[in-house]
């Protein structure tokens, strides 16, 4: 019946007297369509159709709740209805509602915007207790806390607010917390400098510095603003106090700033030299005193040593380094070498880079240097040790130890694969390129490596500035063999493209050809062996056509945009372990012999309804 049907003709083709477009049809339907319904637009007169509209309106606001309670924007819209309505009572009767609903419990934005009403309404107790509660419920949110205080500075209630600071310090906040209370007291501090209260500005600052940690970043910055303050009350002995004070305290590389600000304090009221000899030699009888009573403690000369350096004597600073150099660690004691090779390189890089005596740097006990270095290796190998040993055989030129050291170091950590890229970089500087693709490809054959994309890419980029483009394809099927990785065929495609001479027009069509085919290759493998990338094998093709462009007429961008899929917008259920929840939704892409098959379907079932 239906091939019979289909197979029917029109019998007169012969065209009609009076044509019809399209055009008329569309506007002949537009203007026979009936006018949109809409609703009139009710005006109400009086209190009763003002409760009649309230009524139905909390009606359905509760309907809604019925079913989606889980919702928060219809609370928030419930809420805030009401108070549209000026029933703020009824509006937080809904926000306390909402607070105990269990999916709504733990999101603290619903506090917030309760809050908001009551601050917007200038209800101050009202949001203090709100706020009280908030901060017990989630003490770990900052931001429930940043809001309580800003709104009660806001007040000028700067007692409050400090309490606030105070209990939320209680719950151990991070760092920023507690600068935040720092930043609060300076702020007061200033407000009262400028009213001439000197005693409290100095008291806000006492209390800042008994909440701050020597070692916080912020700490040099709050000893220079209270040693300026006193100077600007012409209280020098308790600024000049107060830098002495800081400058015990601070760690020295941090107080940089600190220290050039006393020096400039210094040459304007006192004797620059005087009081510098007194702070340092108060600090370096301290140390004398600790590495004589355990001469082994590195860390104590490394202080030492910085300090000496900060003075700038080249003798005293040659005379520490001699002096802890000469504590040779206990040969048990591992722990004691990682440290003491350390003092080694430092005095090294001092006399090169502080001292500028490339001389006595290139003496300077390298034969027993070079022991301690090789049995720091051998008895605690670190990647530091490695690297500063390299540098230094590299800087004097010793190229046969850098290989050797690189050996060990790779023997040590054959994973390593900065190790072995730093050490084919070193035969390549050589100019010995057989011997740096030799390192690459023991590299390579390595079982495990770290970051392997890293040393691919390291050899990739070798083969191509060395010219040899067939070493370099074989190396990118190589690493095919190994992952099908998107950036590997993207990689591999831009290098085919990238082999261009542009005076050979022959030449930039086989380059073409080549791209074109590792595209072609990428492709073949994301819809047969991996068709659920689908995302990959659109990112694939707009870099297919990206490079089309990119041949100019050569070029056929339209060729791969017919491969392109659509893009189609979808909604999924989110599944949590209390089970289904609400939907989002996601792209999807539906590719051309995806949209022909599902055609072929729905040919093919209609063909069967008619049958």
């Amino acid at each position: 019946m239906a091939s019979g049907y289909l197979g029917r003709g029109v019998k007169n083709k012969t065209p009609a007297p009076i044509q019809i477009t399209a055009e008329q049809i569309l506007r002949e339907a537009r203007e026979r369509q009936e006018a949109e319904i809409r609703p009139p637009n009710q005006e109400i007169t009086d209190q009763t159709e003002v409760a009649d509209y309230r009524l139905d309106k909390r009606k359905e606001f509760e309907s809604l709740i019925s079913r989606v309670g889980w919702n928060k924007s219809v609370w928030v819209k419930y809420a805030e209805w009401e108070e549209s309505q000026k029933d703020l009572k009824r509006a937080r009767s809904i926000w306390e509602r909402a607070l105990v609903v269990d999916a709504l419990n733990r999101d603290h934005t619903i506090w917030l915007k309760y809050v908001h009403m009551e601050m917007k309404n200038k209800f101050v107790n009202h949001a203090r207790n709100l706020w009280d509660r908030a901060v017990i419920h989630f003490p770990r949110v900052d931001q429930l806390w940043y809001k309580y205080i800003h709104m009660e500075e806001m007040l000028g209630n700067v007692a409050g607010a400090r309490g606030i600071f105070e209990r939320w310090m209680g719950w151990m906040p991070d760092q920023q917390g507690w600068l935040s209370y720092i930043k609060f007291e300076l702020r007061f501090a200033k407000f009262e400098m400028k009213n001439g209260e000197i005693g409290r500005v100095r008291n806000y600052y006492e209390r800042a510095m008994d909440k701050l940690a020597d070692d916080d970043e912020e700490a040099e910055q709050l000893f220079v603003a209270f040693a300026e303050f006193e100077d600007k009350c012409r209280a020098t002995d308790r600024a000049r106090c107060i830098y002495k004070f800081a400058l015990d305290r601070i760690p020295k590389g941090r107080a940089e700033d600190l220290y050039s600000k006393f020096v400039a304090f210094e040459k304007q009221y006192g004797d620059r030299e005087g009081i510098e000899d007194a702070i340092v030699g108060k600090r370096r009888f301290q140390y004398e005193d600790q590495v004589r009573k355990n001469p082994r403690n590195y860390d104590t000369w490394f202080d030492y040593i910085r300090l000496e350096e900060s003075i700038g004597n080249k003798e005293r600073i040659r005379e520490v380094y001699e002096r802890a150099i000469a504590n040779f660690p206990p040969a048990e004691e591992k722990r004691y070498w990682h440290r003491y090779i350390y003092l080694w390189i430092n005095y090294a890089l001092y006399e090169e880079l502080d001292a500028q005596d490339i001389k006595r740097t290139r003496h300077l006990r390298l034969k027993e240097a070079w022991l301690l270095l090789g049995e720091a290796i051998g008895r605690a190998p670190k990647d530091k040790i490695f690297k500063k040993y390299i540098e230094i055989e590299l800087h004097l030129g010793n190229i046969d130890r850098c290989r050797k050291l690189y050996q060990k170091y790779l023997e040590w950590s054959p994973e390593n694969c900065y190790a072995w890229s730093k050490f084919a970089e070193l035969e390549r500087s050589l100019y010995e390129t057989e011997r740096a693709r030799a390192v690459f490809e023991l590299a390579i054959d390595q079982p495990a490596l770290d970051i392997p994309e890293l040393l691919w890419k390291a050899y990739i980029d070798f083969e191509i500035s060395e010219g040899e483009f067939e070493r370099t394809r074989a190396l990118y099927e190589r690493l095919l063999n190994r992952t099908k990785h998107l950036k590997v065929w993207i990689s591999y495609a831009k290098f085919e493209a990238s082999t261009i001479d542009d005076s050979d027009i022959e030449q930039k069509k086989k380059c073409l050809q080549h791209a074109r085919d590792v595209f072609e290759r990428a492709v073949s493998y994301l819809i047969n062996s991996a068709p659920e990338l689908k995302e990959e094998r659109t990112i694939l093709l707009e870099e297919w056509i990206y490079m089309e462009s990119n041949f100019g007429e050569l070029g056929d961008a339209n060729l791969v945009r017919a491969k392109l899929p659509k893009k189609l917008k979808k909604r999924r259920q989110i599944e949590t372990e209390d089970g289904p929840a609400a939907y989002e939704e996601y792209i999807d892409y539906l590719f051309p012999e995806e949209l022909q098959a599902n055609n072929l379907n729905i040919f093919a079932s209609a063909i069967a309804t008619k049958d």
